[in-house]
């Protein structure tokens, strides 16, 4: 009995002893999870290192004229690690010193918080010994370096806790300026545009660093030492001119709002090169805005009477019409296989016989499907090989991510009827980009020679070129000279023959316009050509007799849209860049020349303005004789008239621009700004031409180039 109880004893001591270590354990592991468990976790943080990745800076993108479209831009978080030794160390005392000061220069830089907020946030996360406590975000290169300079931050993260975590942060200082072309780069982004082109150079390479993991996972480095430098992306310097860009997306920017646009694109082409010098796109938004949202200049559409250059020239170079050749419009209306084509654009139609020449000025769609039908009925395959021929059915290859396919029906494939052909020959039941079409108008300019549009010149790595794109040659001649002739005279007499579709657009200006207009019903899966949306095109280039740009605007307006009529919509947003680059950049000024002061005849011209007083002040401190005409004016200018300098008063009014040549810059800037104009300014010397013509109605914020001599 004894031995019994003795043994029970035993197994109940054990047993209790078994239990009370259980609790023990139980006890301690919910003590260390609970309470000392953040502790635990950043010691076992600590312990990992590891290499991760350093992200290369990626290279800015240029305009032609050296501005920058694209660039990045560092971008700082900044955290607070309370847990360093160098903020504990000493209860404390280097933070709580520095607090007081600190929080106020924080309030005083960030303006977010006041100064007592600050303090009370870094005090509380002193308190829980916070590891990577996030302080600020997305601060600027700037204000991180005055930060830095700030009590105890300037002590270094290892005594003040403070850690920047850098972030590149992509920029486009012009904003909606050639947006979509330049493109996007932003975090779980899709690239777009350029920026997608060019990834590869413009991303560069990775470095390394090594780096310790603490609290939550976030990696600090330790050991700089121990670093491979990344490689920086390299820089793309690309042709769009900035100036060029923002005449053409204004131009086209006020013609979207004035006519309550859907969406549209112009693009300008250098003639002699194909370099694309300007590409705006613009959609209308939600909020009835307006921005750069889709790349329309390389999305194919049906082009329209646009379309009709490349008619012209199959029925030319095939020897199957002349110019003089005779056509019955028909009254603007022709059923062909049961199906009607009804001509689009206004003209006189007393007159229906015409020749085909007249036909294509005035845009009638009765007449070159008349004139497509009876040369290609029986050989459709003929005409389809010179579209092909000319590159329709195909990319252009242009330097731009994005771009759409074409869509051209071929004989016995499906999508082929018996009215292909007629339709076709107005641009339907094909599908092209306004840059394929600006493509082809700029080889009839070119004298026949096809170019490929591109938007990169150069590559840069440290200010050094290291690749550099030349123009490439699409054809050398896309038809005879004898029909690209032809083919001139059709386009200039669209736009300066009376009666043709552009005559009184172009009417009156000093340089001639080669060119044609386009107006199409558009049916794109969301739309049906019976909900009447206008897709208004105009395509030409200028001056007709030495050509240096091509042009061409597209802009689809809204349904039922009154005015939509190629010369009345995209006609006018030509013009306004075409007068413009005339003015800055192919109009030759005339020389300016100094005035003699010998009693020899000057037989040169001459030309100087500025406030009469200081012009009459001047030619009687030289002793020049003149003639007074100025009166009570202001401003005066000096010309020569029967061989003697001429004061006269130049007249200046707040809504007209007035005459700038001759003038010193300082009076030119005191005249302008004093008139609300914003001034660019090109060159040195005296003014020798204005982009915005003599007497042209002016607004405030109106932008005008000065070029000087």
């Amino acid at each position: 009995m004894e031995v019994k109880r003795d043994i029970l004893w035993r197994v109940s001591l054990s047993y209790i002893a078994v239990a009370v270590l259980c609790v023990v354990i139980l006890v301690r592991a919910f003590y260390i999870q609970q309470v000392e468990g953040k502790y635990w976790r950043n010691m076992n943080d600590s312990l990992h290192e590891k290499l991760e990745p350093i992200e290369a800076e990626r290279g800015t993108i240029y305009s032609a004229d050296g501005e920058m479209l694209s660039t990045s831009i560092p971008q700082f978080d900044v955290y607070v690690d309370f847990g360093a030794d160098g903020v504990r160390e000493n209860d404390g005392k280097r933070f709580f010193n520095s607090l007081d000061s600190l929080s106020y220069q924080l309030s005083k830089l960030f303006k977010d918080r006041n100064a007592d907020e600050y303090k009370r946030i870094l005090r509380d996360g002193y308190n829980r010994a916070d590891r990577y406590f996030p302080l600020l975000k997305k601060v600027n290169f700037e204000d991180y370096q005055r930060l830095k300079l700030f009590p105890l931050v300037k002590l270094g993260k290892n005594k003040s806790g403070f850690i920047a975590d850098v972030k590149s942060v992509r920029l486009n200082p012009y904003q909606l300026l050639a947006y979509r072309t330049i493109g996007l780069d932003r975090e779980n982004s899709q690239k777009v545009g350029l920026e997608e082109t060019y990834d590869s150079l413009l991303t560069g390479r990775r470095g390394k660093r090594l780096v310790r993991y603490i609290a939550g996972g976030i990696s600090i480095p330790v050991d700089e030492d121990y670093q491979i430098e990344p490689e920086n992306g390299k820089d793309v310097v690309t042709n769009i001119d900035t100036h060029i860009q923002d005449i053409t997306e204004t131009a086209l920017m006020n013609e979207m709002i004035s006519n309550e646009a859907e969406h549209g694109c112009a693009i300008v082409l250098e003639v002699k090169t194909g370099k694309i010098k300007a590409i705006a796109n613009l959609g209308l938004r939600n909020n009835g805005s307006y921005w750069e949202d889709l790349n329309y200049a390389v999305q194919p559409t049906e082009p329209g009477s646009t379309f009709k250059l490349v008619t012209m020239l199959s029925l030319l170079e095939d020897k199957k019409i002349s110019l003089t050749n005779m056509v019955n419009l028909e009254g603007g209306r022709w059923t062909v296989n049961g199906q009607t084509v009804i001509d689009a654009e206004e003209h006189d139609k007393s007159d229906n016989t015409v020749t085909a020449k007249r036909a294509f000025e005035v845009s009638s769609n009765v007449g070159m499907a008349k004139l497509a039908y009876s040369g290609y009925a029986a050989t459709p395959s003929q005409f389809v090989n010179h579209i092909r021929k000319l590159g329709f059915d195909s990319a252009t290859g242009v330097d731009l991510a994005g771009e759409g396919r074409p869509k051209v029906y071929r004989p016995g494939k499906p999508g082929w009827s018996a009215n292909t052909v007629p339709w076709m020959a107005f641009g339907y039941n094909i599908t092209v980009s306004p840059l394929h079409t600006a493509m082809m108008y700029n080889a009839i300019a070119n004298n026949g020679r096809m170019m490929r549009p591109y938007l990169m010149t150069t590559v840069k790595k440290d200010d050094i070129v290291i690749k550099e794109t030349k123009p490439v040659v699409v054809a050398e001649k896309i038809c005879s000279d004898e029909t690209l002739q032809q083919l001139q005279e059709c386009l200039k007499g669209v736009c300066a023959d009376s009666g043709s579709t552009a005559f009184k657009l172009f009417r009156g200006t000093p340089y001639k316009v080669a060119g044609k207009t386009g107006t199409a019903l558009v049916a794109d899966g969301k739309r049906t050509y019976a909900d009447e949306v206008f897709q208004s095109s105009f395509a030409g280039y200028f001056p007709a007799n030495d050509p240096q740009y091509t042009c061409v605007v597209v802009i689809v307006n809204h349904p039922h849209a009154i005015k939509h009529v190629g010369a009345a919509v995209a006609g006018p947003v030509f013009k306004d860049i075409a007068d413009k680059l005339y003015a800055m950049y192919v109009k030759q000024p005339a020389p300016v020349q100094y005035a003699s002061v010998t009693t020899t005849k000057d037989s040169m011209n001459y030309l100087y303005a500025g406030a009469q007083y200081e012009v009459k002040k001047i030619m009687s401190t030289l002793n020049v004789p003149y003639a007074d005409a100025g009166g009570n004016a202001e401003w005066a200018t000096v010309s020569k008239e029967a061989n003697r300098p001429v004061i006269q008063a130049e007249s200046v009014h707040d809504k007209q621009m007035p005459q700038l040549a001759g003038m010193s810059l300082k009076d030119a800037i005191y005249i302008c700004e004093n008139m609300g104009l914003k001034v660019d300014i090109k060159g040195r010397g005296k003014v020798v031409s204005q982009s915005v013509n003599v007497g042209e109605t002016i607004n405030k914020g109106t932008q005008v180039q000065i070029t000087l001599n």
